[in-house]
């Protein structure tokens, strides 16, 4: 009996918790039914009328674009950096994990000491090559950067996923027939998949949310993501900003991240905790 009220003691205190937690969000989504009037106006949750005027006159953007556009373009952004940051990082991986190769030690060493180098370092040399390259005001000063693996942090939570699995997999492919791709395609890669969700997660999330590059590099209206979209929302009002649309559009761009984490949350949890269990 007294550990059955523990345990009930114990999920009340959850839920409770977790409603604390998801407060702002719970009052974000009540007052996108709302107009500004009332949303300052007045400190009850529930709106007097639910409208959906805030999300119709959110969605025509700046009037020349809409965040059709918007939500486009960060799919555009996203997708694809995710797409090559799996491929690249997961090989650098394989190499890492799998393979003896001169200067191994050393250049594992400088891989992991880029994680220990702030942003801000690298920001102003970083702008001036992508300028060169003609690549401001495109997609691919974070296509390529997925491409060529220059995330270290997803790199080395693969390696020690990688580690924690047994090299007889891989002998007895290689008896089998197999070239070291195929084992990492065949074998490897399909027994990575926490792992590989954990990192699209991660990536979706950075690059989702992403304000500060995307404010660097992207300076066409027409190529702006919806972190861009939604600040230049507020900008462009001045002091009749229409909060109620703004938060309208800021939810709707929760949406997607949200239902990501969701349908992954079995395998990012266990992506995340394997490297330590089995490391």
């Amino acid at each position: 009996m007294k550990k059955h009220m523990k345990l009930t003691w114990a999920y009340i205190f959850v839920i409770v918790f977790g409603l604390i937690m998801i407060f702002p969000l719970i009052w974000m989504f009540f007052a996108t039914f709302k107009d500004n009037k009332e949303l300052f106006g007045s400190l009850t949750i529930l709106p007097k009328a639910f409208s959906l005027e805030p999300y119709i006159n959110g969605w025509k953007g700046s009037g020349q674009f809409t965040y059709l556009t918007f939500f486009a373009n960060t799919f555009k952004l996203v997708v694809p950096t995710v797409a090559f940051t799996v491929l690249s990082t997961g090989i650098v991986a394989y190499g890492f994990a799998r393979f003896n190769f001169p200067a191994k030690r050393i250049l594992f060493g400088l891989m992991i000491s880029t994680m220990m180098l702030p942003d801000a370092v690298i920001m102003i040399p970083r702008y001036v090559l992508y300028n060169k390259l003609g690549w401001v005001d495109t997609y691919f000063p974070f296509w390529v950067p997925g491409l060529l693996a220059c995330y270290p942090f997803l790199i080395f939570q693969q390696i020690q996923f990688l580690r924690g699995l047994p090299r007889e997999l891989d002998e007895s492919a290689y008896m089998d027939g197999c070239n070291p791709f195929m084992v990492y395609a065949r074998i490897l890669m399909p027994l990575l998949k926490p792992c590989i969700f954990s990192v699209i997660i991660f990536q979706t999330l950075w690059r989702w949310n992403d304000y500060f590059n995307n404010l660097i590099y992207i300076s066409s209206v027409k190529k702006f993501t919806l972190s861009l979209a939604l600040k230049m929302s507020i900008d462009s009002q001045g002091a009749s900003t229409p909060w109620n649309q703004i938060m309208a559009m800021s939810l709707l761009s929760l949406i997607p991240p949200i239902l990501l984490y969701f349908f992954a949350q079995k395998y990012f949890v266990e992506g995340v905790t394997a490297g330590s269990i089995k490391g």
